[in-house]
């Protein structure tokens, strides 16, 4: 019957046109199609039809069934139902309850279609691996060098304008990270598997990656409002006039605004450079700057490593006690009297280093590394300027930072040629549409005069100032940048401004013992400096100021800016909480 088609092997006799039901033979006299050979509807069989029908109690009466001697269903119309049907069962399926039309056109054909195999159905596409993106031979905004600045100029332009077409170039093969927990966090952290991940707990106790959490993309997703990075890649020429950069994969890209934040790379010593027969020295001293260099370290150091770190800087103090951490044997050489020698004063550095020779690191102050010999056994041996010597498994090296100014040349770029870095102005542009960020800028502080500085803080804070100015904001840079440190339990703070042990201090300490203010000009040996501040002075202004365990950094950084001369330093003091410890 047109109504429907019973999936069976071979047609049963028609039913009466109430009820119809499979039959052997076909009604009247020619043979039906079997279902299986029927011509699909968009090339879905008839079974399918028929379980789209749904069925309903009782049947309307054909006036006259239709079939046909067709080998080939060529043309179906079908009208059906709102209900899907179940599937059809031995028993005889009641007609539809909507009057179904179906139209049969003969086939010429004699012989049916053969069932179509599988293979004939069966689509296969192959898609060809992406080809390398393109590099872009013009962008809005260029950022140069993969770090804190650049992320923070990003953040700041991004928000100027959300659309914005931003591509930043990296020489490392990661994108950007911080810095400051490579030789602070990363190493306090008790679960191995976190820190080998690079996750840290910050000083609120939560965990964070060493990772900026901002969107970049690859090269091929670069669009406006939607950042990219470009990897492994270094600007080996720079073009202020015609405002365009070359890749050391030898492209060109013109630019719209750009920004030079290139850092620095770590300086090191004669001796410690590998030779011919000091080959084991490329393995074994470590430029302590990037992910790639924690990482070897770290899985390297044991309890029964010996380790020398050579600086007593900012970063070589907390290296060392760092590596206090790992259960090695820690020594640390440098020419100053005392631990960060050159920014605190003489008493203050000599507390420091007892802190630190109590958290167990055996200090050499006043000395020097003279030679450096590789052993049989892979090890190093190091001569001081003592004459001491000593065998260690791994050198650490802190002696400061040489600001990546290679552009400069081509770019007919100035640079400072006492502190280095490329000469910006107050708005910490070098040439129009060019602005410099970071390590790498020797910018004018309306307080302080000219200056470079190497910290966190400041990539962070000019980056930001030179991603809105870079948008049309024209403001100055007059923030005093700060940086902090651990050094165990006694030894905890934050500096503000210039903090130069060559300048006059005044600190204010607190006292636990009397009630009374001291004022001492020599202090005492036995004297604690666990909580206090210190300001750096030029006659009677502050120019910097050193706060341990007090965080009032933002009042400190007030009265620097302030720029007001100071005779009762007693009274400044009581500005700040020197009797609550943080």
């Amino acid at each position: 019957p047109a109504e429907a088609v019973a999936p069976a092997e071979e047609a049963e006799p028609a039913a009466p046109a109430e009820v119809a039901a499979p039959a052997e033979e076909a009604a009247p006299a020619e043979e039906a199609v079997p279902a299986e050979v029927v011509a699909p509807v968009e090339e879905a069989p008839v079974e399918k039809i028929v379980e789209e029908i749904t069925p309903v109690e009782e049947a309307p009466q054909l006036e006259q069934p239709v079939v046909g001697p067709v080998e080939e269903i060529t043309e179906t119309e079908v009208e059906l139902t709102e209900e899907p049907v179940p599937e059809p069962a031995e028993e005889p399926a009641p007609a539809p309850a909507e009057e179904l039309a179906l139209k049969v056109t003969p086939s010429p054909a004699e012989e049916p279609t053969p069932k179509p195999t599988p293979e004939d159905n069966d689509i296969i596409i192959f898609i060809p691996p992406p080809g390398p993106a393109v590099v872009p031979e013009q962008v809005q905004y260029l950022l140069i060098g993969a770090g804190t600045a650049s992320v923070s100029a990003m953040r700041a332009i991004l928000k100027a304008e959300p659309n914005a077409e931003i591509l930043m170039v990296g020489a490392e093969p990661h994108g950007p990270y911080m810095r400051p927990p490579l030789s602070k966090e990363l190493w306090f952290n008790e679960d191995k598997t976190e820190s080998s991940q690079l996750i840290f707990n910050d000083w609120s106790g939560n965990k964070r990656s060493l990772f900026y959490p901002d969107k970049l993309g690859d090269l091929s997703e670069l669009a406006p409002g939607s950042p990219a990075l470009l990897k492994g890649t270094k600007v080996t020429k720079l073009d202020p006039t015609n405002q365009k950069v070359t890749l050391s994969t030898g492209e060109v890209i013109k630019y719209g605004k750009c920004l030079l934040a290139p850092g620095g790379e770590p300086k090191t010593l004669s001796s410690l450079k590998p030779s011919e027969n000091n080959a084991c020295l490329s393995t074994k001293v470590h430029l302590f700057r990037n992910i790639a260099q924690y990482q070897q370290l770290s899985s390297e150091l044991n309890e029964n490593a010996k380790v020398l770190v050579i600086g007593g800087g900012f970063v070589g103090s907390e290296l060392a006690y760092a590596m206090t951490r790992t259960g090695a044997a820690v020594y640390q050489s440098f020419p100053e009297g005392g631990n960060m020698g050159r920014v605190l004063p003489k008493y203050l550095s000599n507390w420091t280093t007892k802190q630190l020779e109590a958290a167990g690191v055996n200090i050499r102050p006043e000395t020097k590394v003279v030679s450096t010999e590789c052993t049989e056994e892979g090890a190093v041996q190091v001569q001081l300027s003592t004459g001491e010597e000593m065998t260690v498994d791994h050198i650490l090296v802190a002696v400061g930072l040489e600001p990546s100014t290679e552009l400069g040349d081509s770019a007919g770029l100035e640079v400072h040629s006492e502190m280095g870095g490329y000469v910006v102005n107050a708005e910490l542009e070098a040439r129009s549409n060019l602005f410099v960020a970071g390590d790498a800028a020797c910018f004018y502080d309306p307080v302080l005069g000219r200056r470079r500085v190497e910290h966190h803080d400041h990539a962070v804070v000019s980056g930001k100032l030179a991603g809105q100015n870079m948008t049309g904001a024209s403001q100055p840079y007059h923030h005093q940048s700060m940086f902090w440190s651990d050094l165990g339990p006694n030894v905890g703070y934050e500096a503000i401004g210039l903090v130069d042990s060559s300048l006059p201090t005044v600190g204010i300490w607190a006292h636990k013992d009397t009630s009374e203010s001291e004022i001492k000009s020599e202090p005492g040996a036995h004297e604690k400096y666990e909580q206090g501040i210190v300001f750096y002075m030029d006659k009677s202004k502050v120019w910097g100021s050193y706060l341990e365990h007090i965080r009032q950094g933002s009042y400190a950084r007030q009265v620097i800016a302030a720029g007001e001369e100071h005779q009762d330093f007693g009274l400044l003091a009581k500005q700040f909480d020197i009797h609550t410890k943080h």
